[in-house]
């Protein structure tokens, strides 16, 4: 990788933390260029505007999603394994250190609902992308027999992306110190209720102690 390389990757996840905590129209050329210590001119030359900056921030988390989300998800066992690693990873992810502001998506979303644009397409694609990654993990649990036939995937896709939603709003605004809690046993209950006659409930995972996964 060459010092170029070096230098946009660090930039980016300074920027990347930053936006986590204050939104994504905070982050400018100057403020970032102040932070990593260099010119504005010289980071200027790496993205050339605000909006090129935002994009590559946002491409930067999504690159860090599917690394530390959805690839070790996909490595699991077809079927109520993986639907469950694809949530438990994607809780880990949204408390991890170095998004100190919790998920970025998650704040982008308030942010840009109502701002056409690249960016804000950008942001609309991924999470389409990631609600149709949930909706066929569910399906692939349908085909293997795990959940029962009649389980609607979109529906319980929309309902494990609303989990992580209300536990960001509960945790991050109201500081309610059962939210994590209160979280997985709303997915235990979705478990519950998609898995098919026979099938044995699956490994809670923990609401206590764990530590945010490593970044890749």
């Amino acid at each position: 990788m060459s010092k170029g390389q070096q230098t946009r990757e660090a930039v980016l996840e300074a920027a990347l933390a930053a936006a986590s905590t204050s939104g994504l129209s905070a982050v400018s050329i100057g403020e970032l260029a102040r932070t990593v210590g260099m010119s504005k001119s010289g980071l200027f030359a790496h993205f050339e505007s605000k909006e090129n900056l935002q994009l590559e921030v946002l491409r930067t988390a999504v690159a860090h999603f599917i690394a530390d989300v959805v690839a070790p998800a996909l490595r699991k066992p077809r079927g109520e394994a993986r639907v469950r690693a694809l949530f438990e990873n994607w809780f880990a992810w949204s408390s991890n250190a170095a998004l100190p502001g919790g998920c970025l998506f998650i704040a982008a979303a308030s942010e840009l609902d109502d701002q056409p644009g690249p960016v804000r397409d950008y942001l609309v694609a991924s999470q389409r992308d990631w609600l149709g990654t949930l909706s066929q993990a569910v399906r692939i649990a349908v085909d293997e027999g795990e959940f029962r036939k009649d389980v609607d995937a979109e529906q319980l896709a929309h309902d494990l992306y609303s989990i992580l939603l209300a536990y960001h709003h509960f945790s991050r605004l109201l500081q309610m110190p059962a939210a994590r809690e209160r979280a997985f046993r709303s997915f235990e209950q979705l478990m519950e209720s998609a898995r098919a006659t026979g099938q044995k409930t699956g490994s809670a995972p923990s609401s206590r102690g764990s530590k945010p996964r490593p970044r890749r």
